[in-house]
């Protein structure tokens, strides 16, 4: 398959920039976990991400902080810090029954291991299906905008994910960025080739 054209930084910026505008549930207690739970896994696909502190000095590290999953009318952001037991996501996170779509997932799923137990299952890398097709291209905005012709902000990127309440500005990237997941693995996965768990 011949790869598409990939896409400049000057090009991607002349691209809309788009905003996910449904639904966000904050997930910050076991009690709001259990309730949203059963919504979670009857998702056939859920966008996937966390965000993590930023680091500015050398050796500082820190534990994830956020998971996103979107699914199709919501989008779930958990505060890791706030629950105080994580076996029921480690449990969504080891479902091989619901697909878990992400950008460089390898990388999430070894971080999210520093905070709990689970056999990694249905885990998607957006970026390898790309290349299987391909698609070169790296990253959620790259892809986002190669694939769907749309622009995303990463502005709150580096902002402070531990935070007790996420600013608007978190949320809706946040959001956004699991929003993109879901959209680009339904997007590839109407290319065609049967995608494989």
């Amino acid at each position: 398959m011949n790869s598409a054209p990939s896409l400049s930084k000057q090009d991607i910026n002349l691209l809309p920039l788009k905003k996910y505008g449904g639904a966000v549930e904050i997930i910050s207690s076991n009690q709001q976990l259990m309730a949203m739970l059963p919504e979670l896994v009857a998702e056939r696909v859920l966008g996937f991400d966390i965000e993590v502190r930023p680091t500015f000095k050398c050796g500082d590290h820190f534990p994830p902080a956020l998971v996103q999953m979107a699914g199709k009318k919501k989008v779930f952001l958990v505060q890791l810090k706030k629950l105080h037991s994580l076996h029921l996501l480690a449990g969504l996170f080891a479902d091989p029954k619901i697909i878990k779509a992400g950008v460089a997932v390898a990388a999430d799923i070894a971080k999210l291991h520093e905070v709990m137990r689970f056999t990694p299952a249905g885990f998607i890398d957006l970026g390898k299906l790309a290349a299987k097709k391909g698609i070169k291209a790296m990253g959620v905005r790259t892809l986002a905008a190669q694939l769907l012709g749309l622009r995303i902000s990463k502005g709150a990127q580096c902002s402070n994910w531990e935070r007790s309440e996420l600013t608007p500005a978190q949320t809706l990237y946040a959001a956004t960025d699991a929003w993109v997941c879901r959209e680009l693995f339904l997007f590839l996965e109407k290319m065609g080739d049967r995608v494989k768990k």
